[in-house]
């Protein structure tokens, strides 16, 4: 068996599959995130742990864990761990939605002006590097005291091997990387007052990193020595489970944030529209990502603030009102609750109601949180057909596949196909584990992650398509008239 651990930012996954790739088992256990102050982010990487070992004694419950000969591992991208010299964490992780260093993305453009050649990247927030730069600023004794930063998922790795080791497709969420050479750029890390000695080792996603240490083995009641994949971070692995490992497939993720990604051969830049392009997990690949920084967190959102049970209760409640164009309220939500990234690149960005009346429903709340979701994937699909030309067909995974309704919706905004996958719901723990399988025994690529069994495609519906175009004209024109307000209630 080979075993997939994706660490998320609501829960910790974790998969087994056999040698022919099939799915045996998953488990789970969840994480809280704690947001102190306005634009803060932030998770206790011993909670990460914690909830690996979790979800390593579920399995281990039902099954016998000696066949596993392989780990891969997945994870939140741009989370910055700072470790002291003896590898103690010496802060709370800053994460990939926290907008605090929005300061420090301009200075570290000043700092390095080829910044954008060398990454191919604009600097947002929620990359790791800007993060030093504030935690130099209003932490400098922590800055001081830091001697290495991983990202989320290596830190996971350095428990269970004890070696501190990245990969091309998480290094390169951090603007320390030089994105086309794949390796670590002096340049980028002397912006931020690091250097090569703070980062960690370098390996591509499909090769070992390093094996399970006799301590971890004991922790998880796993064999010692096991050898653990490079893996990749959340999007690349998941591209690696929905079998994208080509040019120019791509897909849709409807997690926590929501991405539009494309696999390309060669790499391909546009900053300026805040597109990223980073390394693939796969050696010699690179790909596009449009990504938007609140997707499932907008459902999470909806069926909180209206007293929904949960969201399977919002979903339920929204798919029994129906969405035919005469049940459609006037309501439009801007899901920007931490922000956005692709198109706009405004942490100071926030969610908006708009169209409220006294004949709104939670289900007008559900349903407009839905399409918020979708407009701004539709949004960022715009950009990146701009810079690489049409996508015809998407796959779609993450914990939002499981909505048939959300899938109508989604292929009315983006007026594509969309193509739902056995499994899809797990895909970046399904692609560690095959990354896992790569790299413990050799397989190819196209043995290791070819694209899962189709379930069902969902073809966009021309009434709905027709309904949404004015609501999403309408969202568009919101952001637009309150960009200059989100700033300014921050400043």
């Amino acid at each position: 068996m080979y075993m997939g651990i994706d660490l998320g930012t609501s829960s910790v996954k974790i998969v087994l599959i056999d040698e022919g790739g099939a799915l045996i088992d998953e488990a789970s256990s969840p994480l809280l995130l704690s947001r102190p102050r306005p634009l803060w982010s932030e998770q206790e990487p011993q909670a990460w742990w914690d909830a690996v070992q979790a979800a390593v004694g579920a399995l281990k419950a039902r099954r016998s864990l000696d066949a596993v000969v392989g780990i891969g591992l997945s994870g939140q991208m741009h989370g910055a761990v700072l470790l002291d010299d003896r590898n103690q964490v010496l802060r709370p992780a800053i994460l990939w939605n926290d907008g605090r260093a929005g300061a420090e993305c301009k200075e570290l453009e000043r700092s390095e002006p080829n910044s954008r050649e060398i990454t191919g990247n604009l600097a947002m927030p929620g990359f790791t590097a800007p993060k030093l730069i504030w935690v130099s600023r209003h932490e400098p004794d922590i800055f001081r005291r830091t001697a290495r930063v991983l990202l989320p998922k290596d830190w996971i790795r350095l428990k269970l091997t004890g070696e501190a080791v990245s990969e091309m497709s998480d290094a390169a969420g951090t603007l320390w990387l030089d994105v086309g050479q794949r390796r670590w750029s002096p340049a980028m890390l002397a912006a931020t007052g690091l250097s090569e000695r703070h980062m960690p080792r370098l390996v591509e996603g499909t090769e070992v990193s390093g094996h399970l240490s006799s301590e971890a083995a004991a922790l998880l009641g796993m064999r010692p020595g096991i050898p653990v994949a490079g893996g990749g971070g959340d999007n690349a692995a998941g591209a690696a489970g929905i079998g994208v490992v080509h040019p120019d497939k791509a897909f849709v993720s409807l997690g926590t944030s929501g991405v539009i990604f494309v696999a390309d051969d060669i790499l391909k830049k546009d900053p300026e529209r805040a597109v990223h392009a980073f390394c693939h997990c796969i050696p010699g690949m690179w790909h596009r990502m449009a990504v938007i920084l609140s997707a499932a967190a907008t459902l999470s959102f909806a069926a909180h603030l209206s007293g929904a049970a949960d969201e399977a209760s919002l979903l339920a409640e929204t798919e029994a009102a129906g969405l035919a164009a005469k049940t459609q309220s006037r309501l439009v939500f801007l899901p920007y609750l931490s922000g956005e990234r692709t198109p706009h690149n405004d942490p100071t960005a926030s969610g908006v109601l708009f169209g409220l009346d006294s004949t709104t429903t939670r289900a007008d709340l559900g349903r407009a949180a839905l399409e918020g979701v979708a407009f701004a994937l539709a949004d960022g699909l715009d950009v990146l057909e701009a810079s690489g030309g049409a996508l015809d067909a998407l796959s779609v995974i993450g914990g939002g596949a499981r909505s048939r309704l959300w899938g109508r919706i989604l292929s009315a905004a983006l007026q594509r196909p969309l193509t739902y996958h056995r499994g899809s719901e797990v895909g970046p723990a399904l692609g560690a584990a095959r990354l896992a399988r790569t790299a413990a025994s050799g397989a190819s690529l196209d043995e290791a992650c070819p694209p899962p069994p189709v379930s069902h495609v969902i073809e966009p519906e021309a009434e709905l398509v027709e309904a949404l175009a004015p609501r999403r004209a309408l969202y568009r024109r919101l952001y637009s008239d309150l960009k200059s307000s989100f700033a300014a209630s921050v400043a």
